[in-house]
């Protein structure tokens, strides 16, 4: 039987930036994971090029049933240390939009960091190993695996949630919350692109690849200003991502689709320059002309001249561009979300070292816990975060 200080179990973002941070403190730390590679979620990332932090992070940018939580992780190492050990790695990276940085070349320049400081580490990472039990004793854990046993002081739970299940995503990590007594709270699918209705599809399927700037609102009053997608499927773009975090079963979101117009006043002075203008062609003035259509026809508009439209129903046009309620069927779910929602409850962990307040010596990190972030690279600086936390705990 193998005996090691810390087992760390799941070799991903979290997992990789732990076990660098405690074998640096004189660890000796093991990496278990079941996958024939290391890092999969980050190599896919930002489109292959893992948009792996922000300039600017702070804990508003995530969401947690204690918003105060990730305070103390993000503290102990902000976005800009790590944008340090990425430029000393000579990672070459850009900046998009919002701050988010990328990768130039590949997502795997970034996954390389973390090995290469693993391996600098003294960490052993062994893949391919599956877990079947985990036994607690007064001075330890005790997992029996396919590849043997292992004794450890601290064990440290980096499995992710149930987002992109063809990658190897399990609710591993819950069980074991479970397990040894740990509240764990619903989950969902966050990040994610949204269905139609089978009426909806019917009408917008054929725009599927058109792509706008729209302002979207959940029921509880979160708004996000960014590009719509539509797709065959539903509704997808960044904003529509961001705003699925936010969305719960049954509710409407409400789309503005001309965010920076004033439209009331931008379509009365159409209707006093040009009165005998369809309302047709009148949106296409502002929106793409094939979404137009086809929006009047889901509203049940009348496409007639402008100077014919009564007033309730023109009240209802300026009201509807700017707040339309659309009821989504539902979202892709875990196949494509890029995030799980809930998870441990952050009430059963220490906001400042990761670890669980009933079980000494068990710490969970990263996807695991109820914590998500905002679209970008912030899900990647809490895994950086929480795991350089847990890692430098002074009871790992």
């Amino acid at each position: 039987m193998q005996k090691v200080d810390v087992i760390i179990i799941g070799a991903g973002a979290a997992g990789l930036m732990c076990a660098a941070t405690a074998g640096y403190r004189g660890k000796q730390v093991l990496v278990l994971d079941n996958a024939k590679k290391a890092g999969r979620k980050i190599l896919i990332s930002g489109g292959g090029k893992c948009n792996f932090t922000n300039t600017k992070v702070e804990p508003s940018n995530f969401l947690c049933q204690n918003p105060h939580f990730v305070k103390s992780a993000l503290a102990r190492y902000p976005s800009s240390q790590f944008i340090e050990l990425v430029e000393r790695h000579g990672v070459a990276f850009e900046q998009r939009k919002h701050g988010q940085l990328f990768a130039l070349n590949s997502a795997k320049d970034i996954l390389d960091v973390l090995l290469t400081e693993c391996d600098w580490a003294g960490v052993q990472i062994q893949l391919k190993t599956e877990i079947t039990k985990i036994n607690k004793f007064d001075q330890g854990f005790q997992l029996v695996t396919s590849a043997g046993e292992y004794q450890c002081n601290s064990l440290v739970v980096a499995t992710g949630g149930l987002s992109m299940p063809k990658l190897g995503a399990t609710p591993f990590g819950y069980k074991i919350a479970e397990q040894f007594g740990l509240k764990v709270l619903p989950t969902s699918a966050g990040l994610v692109p949204f269905t139609w209705h089978q009426g909806d599809k019917t009408l917008f399927e054929p725009l599927s690849g058109i792509s706008m700037p729209v302002a979207v609102s959940s029921v509880s009053g979160v708004e996000f200003k960014e590009d719509m997608l539509l797709t065959h499927r539903g509704l997808s773009g960044p904003v529509m991502l961001q705003i699925s975090s936010y969305w719960r079963a049954g509710e409407p979101i409400y789309i503005n689709l001309l965010p920076e117009l004033d439209v009331t006043l931008a379509l009365n002075e159409l209707r006093d320059q040009q009165p005998k203008l369809s309302l047709k062609n009148a949106l296409s003035r502002f929106l793409v002309k094939r979404f137009a259509e086809t929006w009047l026809t889901q509203q049940k508009f009348t496409d007639s001249p402008l100077n014919q439209i009564n007033h309730g129903e023109w009240a209802r046009l300026c009201q509807t561009l700017t707040r339309w309620p659309l009821l989504m069927n539902g979202t892709e779910g875990y196949r494509t979300a890029e995030v799980t929602l809930g998870g441990v409850d952050t009430n059963e962990l220490s906001s400042k070292d990761m670890s669980a307040k009933k079980v000494a010596g068990l710490y969970f990190i990263g996807e695991v816990v109820d914590v998500s972030g905002w679209l970008g690279g912030f899900n990647f600086q809490w895994a950086w975060s929480s795991g350089v936390a847990c890692g430098l705990s002074d009871t790992l």
